[in-house]
C-alpha cells in the first residue's frame, strides 16, 4: 500500500501520453487509454548502479509474470527481441505484447535515459513495420508504447505532431539498485581462493 501511496497509482493509471484519440476510434482509444499509466512501477526487479537497456530487459524478461501484472489485464507476452526483416535489414523491436480485449499487438521500447525525440520517430517505424509484417486483417491497428526514465510532456506532444500512428509515452520508477556487496565474492568464495593460491605458493616454491 505505501509503494502505491508513493507512486500515486491511482492517479497515474491511464495518465501516459498518447495520440490515441487521434488515431483510434473512439471505443478502441477509450479502452487503449484506460491500459496505459504514466508511470509504471518495477519494483520488483533489482538491477546494478550502472545498469543499461538490455539488462532492463533481461530482468523484466526473467521476471515477466510480475511485469504482466504491471501492465495490467489483457496483455500476453509475444517475444522480446522480436526480429523483423525491413528492406533486407534485420530490426529488432524490445518487447512485443497482444492485448486480448484490443485485439491487437503492443510495441514496447524500453529506455533508460530521458524521452528523446527521436525515440518517437523509432516507434513509429516498429509499430508500421508490425502492422504490415505480422497483424492480420481482422485485427486492430498496433499500437505502440514507450517507457523511458523520465518524459518532458511538450517534447512528447511536439515528436508525436505529424505521426499517424497510436502511441504513447510513459515512464518507469522503483526499480531496486543492487547493493555494491552482491558483486563481491562470498567468504566461502574468498576463503576458496585463499586455498587456491596457498597451494599454487607451495607447488612454485617447492618443485619437482
Amino acid at each position: 500500500m505505501l509503494n502505491a501511496i508513493e507512486a500515486d497509482l491511482y492517479h497515474k493509471t491511464g495518465g501516459a501520453i498518447t495520440n490515441f484519440e487521434q488515431h483510434l476510434e473512439l471505443t478502441q482509444s477509450k479502452l487503449a487509454k484506460e491500459i496505459t499509466k504514466e508511470t509504471y512501477d518495477l519494483g520488483f526487479i533489482s538491477l546494478p548502479p550502472e545498469y543499461d537497456e538490455n539488462d532492463l530487459e533481461d530482468a523484466l524478461e526473467q521476471n515477466i509474470t510480475q511485469f504482466l501484472l504491471e501492465l495490467g489485464t489483457g496483455f500476453a507476452f509475444v517475444g522480446r527481441q522480436k526480429e523483423i526483416v525491413v528492406a533486407g535489414k534485420t530490426r529488432k523491436i524490445d518487447m512485443l505484447f497482444y492485448h486480448i480485449k484490443l485485439r491487437c499487438y503492443v510495441v514496447v521500447e524500453l529506455k533508460v535515459t530521458a524521452f528523446d525525440p527521436e525515440f518517437a520517430g523509432k516507434l513509429n517505424f516498429y509499430v508500421n513495420a508490425v502492422n504490415e509484417l505480422i497483424k492480420t486483417e481482422n485485427e486492430n491497428p498496433t499500437i505502440g508504447l514507450l517507457i523511458c526514465k523520465d518524459m518532458n510532456q511538450t517534447e512528447v506532444q511536439w515528436a508525436f505532431q505529424g505521426i499517424q500512428t497510436p502511441m504513447g509515452v510513459a515512464t518507469y520508477n522503483q526499480v531496486q539498485i543492487k547493493e555494491i556487496t552482491d558483486a563481491l565474492p562470498s567468504v566461502e568464495e574468498i576463503q576458496k581462493r585463499i586455498e587456491l593460491a596457498e597451494i599454487e605458493f607451495n607447488l612454485n616454491k617447492n618443485p619437482k
